[in-house]
């Protein structure tokens, strides 16, 4: 927990005037069990009703004085609380986004949307309640027995000895719940990745009738969150019962004594009830530790796990001063090894090849044999295990990644389109991109007469990931926002698998009027056919490469491929 107290810094004046009015609060608590005493010893034993008033008055003077304390110390406290959980999430969020998406696979999305929102919430709320009322209850508990040896030393020490073994009590379970708390965190996240997973399958889960299947997968991850919070909340809510009694011994011995030490005359009637005031608050403050906790318990399995994001790694770059620039677009791979963290086998061996800048490269092969692998080293989504990248004979480390990036047009295998407007999704491309900028983008990408057919044509939403688009308007659409930012150099994914053989011929051809390297994985001949070199891959090896005709007179696997798909067209003209 102690990590995060750095963004406790810049509110310093805000915590000192709320601990200030909180201490307000605690000196007014603490003198009026003294005042009580001095008003039953000296007014209403001594019959001095005068006195009575004019100390009842100073008591109800000071408790309006720490009513206005806690209201403008509660008015602190939670802006305390809110800008800190402010600035933890908008850290954690600049932080994510410059992980390298190497780390980023090593946190599931749930996990990191429950540390960005259930976890910096229970410290926001631990950061209020601090400032509010838990620092003041231990300051109660220490303040009062003081306090209580003060009016009395004798049964003041009855406080001394019951104090401390409640305390250590209440310290193992600190410790011990802020493991099984860290454990239901856990738990919490792969309900939410189940939960989440559902949401985005939902399409998946109605045509496969499979909705029995996934409840039951919910239901399971459901009960597991369920029977360990109702565990760790038995072993928490233990220490209610164990305090009180210890307490209510601690009191009932107190009046004991104390009937017994003012019959010998060796106390006053005021003091015994000063001294039981201060038990019963004692009492109060100690109540409420049990709470305390849990709260701290699941605080500090949350502040762990927010840490754990803050301090990992983000992508290694070099200074964008000392940043190679991307002029022309030549890319070179020498001798290149690659496997994924999670994986023991490389999916890519040995990769050589040199692509000139403006050439236009088309990448077939079987599912699995590395084609995607290849594309991601490029915009450094990851890196090589052996061997280098080089773009315009620079290595791609020496590139700063934003640089890098910029000059890439990148479009994935899976189309993402954000909720928004038309317009929005292609400013993602390129955020200044002038009008004519976007409808050239359009116009190239061949969506440009199904965006003018739509009544609100630009300005028209998009639902969540294109989901009112087809599968071939979500893909023109992810080339358009690719092309608007005029890249040096263009990968194409197979994003344009969903297109019809005349219009990706178009497309093609007016991709060929941008001065970039395009690098297209497909699987059609007749849309590799247009490419200046070819490129076959297997179980992660170039295996051969060159032009149509080169190919077909030297590869086995391209005739075939050849083969196939014009038989493919006979029997569709069939």
């Amino acid at each position: 927990m102690l990590k995060l107290f750095p963004f406790l810094t810049p509110y310093r004046i805000p915590i000192w005037i709320a601990l200030t009015l909180m201490f307000v609060e605690l000196v007014v608590e603490l003198i009026h069990p003294l005042l009580l005493a001095r008003i039953i010893d000296d007014g209403i034993v001594g019959n001095d009703m005068a006195f009575v008033m004019r100390w009842g008055g100073i008591m109800i003077a000071m408790s309006l004085l720490a009513f206005i304390s806690g209201i403008i110390n509660s008015f602190y406290a939670g802006h305390v609380s809110q800008s800190t959980g402010y600035d933890i999430r908008g850290d954690m969020y600049e932080k994510i986004q410059r992980f390298s998406y190497e780390t980023l696979q090593r946190f599931q999305t749930s996990s990191l949307i429950t540390r960005m929102t259930n976890d910096v919430t229970l410290i926001q709320n631990t950061i209020f309640m601090c400032l509010r009322i838990m620092f003041r209850a231990p300051l109660i508990v220490f303040g009062g027995v003081i306090m209580a040896l003060f009016v009395n030393v004798r049964l003041g020490l009855i406080l001394v000895v019951t104090i401390p073994i409640i305390i250590l009590f209440l310290t193992w379970m600190m410790k011990r719940g802020s493991g099984l708390f860290k454990d239901v965190q856990a738990r919490l996240d792969g309900l939410n990745h189940v939960f989440r997973e559902n949401l985005q399958a939902i399409r998946m889960i109605k045509v496969f009738v499979t909705r029995k299947v996934e409840q039951s997968r919910f239901s399971k991850r459901n009960e597991e969150l369920k029977e360990k919070t109702i565990n760790v909340m038995r072993l928490m809510e233990v220490a209610m019962p164990l305090l009180l009694l210890l307490m209510n011994t601690a009191i009932v011995a107190i009046i004991w004594f104390g009937d017994m030490a003012v019959v010998s005359q060796n106390a006053q009637v005021g003091e015994v009830v000063a001294i039981l005031n201060y038990a019963m608050r004692i009492t109060g403050a100690l109540s409420m530790f049990s709470m305390f906790v849990i709260i701290f318990s699941r605080t500090k399995a949350s502040a762990e796990r927010i840490s754990q994001v803050l301090e990992e790694e983000t992508e290694k770059d070099v200074e964008r001063s000392q940043s190679a620039k991307v002029e022309k677009g030549a890319i070179t791979f020498q001798h290149v090894y690659f496997r994924y963290p999670t994986m023991k086998e490389d999916v890519l061996t040995d990769i050589s090849l040199t692509i000139e800048a403006g050439q236009t490269i088309a990448f077939m092969g079987e599912t699995g044999s590395g084609k995607s692998s290849l594309f991601q080293l490029i915009p450094r989504l990851f890196e090589p295990q052996k061997g280098s990248v080089y773009i315009d004979g620079n290595k791609i480390n020496q590139f700063h990644s934003e640089e890098l990036r910029q000059a890439i047009g990148y479009v994935p295998q899976e189309v993402f389109l954000f909720s928004g407007t038309i317009k929005d999704n292609l400013l993602w491309g390129k955020r200044n991109a002038s009008v004519e900028e976007m409808t050239q983008a359009v116009k190239e990408a061949q969506i440009a007469h199904t965006i003018q057919s739509l009544p609100l044509k630009y300005d028209t939403l998009i639902g969540q990931k294109g989901v009112n688009l087809s599968g071939g308007q979500k893909q023109r659409m992810s080339i358009a926002r690719a092309l608007v930012r005029k890249p040096k150099i263009l990968l194409l994914d197979d994003s344009t698998s969903a297109l019809d053989v005349r219009t990706e011929a178009k497309l093609l051809n007016a991709i060929r009027s941008h001065s970039c390297t395009t690098l297209f994985i497909t699987q059609k001949i007749t849309s590799a056919m247009e490419a200046d070199l070819i490129v076959l891959m297997e179980d992660g090896q170039i295996i051969a490469k060159g032009s149509h005709e080169e190919l077909f007179q030297q590869s086995t696997m391209y005739q075939e491929l050849v083969q196939s798909q014009e038989q493919k067209e006979v029997l569709i003209h069939e």
